[in-house]
């Protein structure tokens, strides 16, 4: 496992490539990488998962965590996740309806506009009804 993260930039929106598996052993890890770029000043942060096929609870933490902070700052977190066992792992826990969930990385960046002055929340933000109509994610 890499301790090593890409990280690309297209203006102001940050692309961080995560590793294969994110668990206990490195989501701590993921979380302080994808919140350096929201340091660095990135509008959004595309964390790009595509190569992801594993992510347990810690990693779900760390993801809530980083979209939280994120925010707070005026920044922004979208996923790029195309691994059936990730995207369902998502779909359970409620994540895609707190961080927009997107199949490839040119995706969440359209969705982004490319543009570093785009802040909004994701297409199923929190406190509305997600693509399929479901309710919101509690507080």
């Amino acid at each position: 496992m890499s301790g090593e993260r890409q990280l690309a930039w297209v203006g102001r929106v940050a692309i961080m490539t995560l590793p294969a598996e994110i668990d206990l052993a490195n989501a701590e890890q993921v979380r302080e990488d994808l919140l350096s770029a929201v340091a660095q000043g990135a509008s959004q942060v595309i964390a790009d998962m595509t190569a992801t096929t594993f992510c347990d609870s810690a990693g779900i933490t760390a993801l809530v965590r980083v979209v939280r902070q994120a925010t707070a700052h005026g920044s922004g977190l979208r996923l790029a996740a195309s691994a059936p066992t990730v995207t369902r792992v998502l779909a359970l826990t409620g994540i895609d309806r707190l961080i927009g969930v997107y199949p490839s990385v040119a995706a969440a960046l359209a969705s982004a506009g490319g543009d570093a002055a785009v802040a909004e929340p994701a297409p199923s933000a929190p406190g509305q009804a997600g693509p399929a109509g479901r309710a919101p994610l509690p507080g």
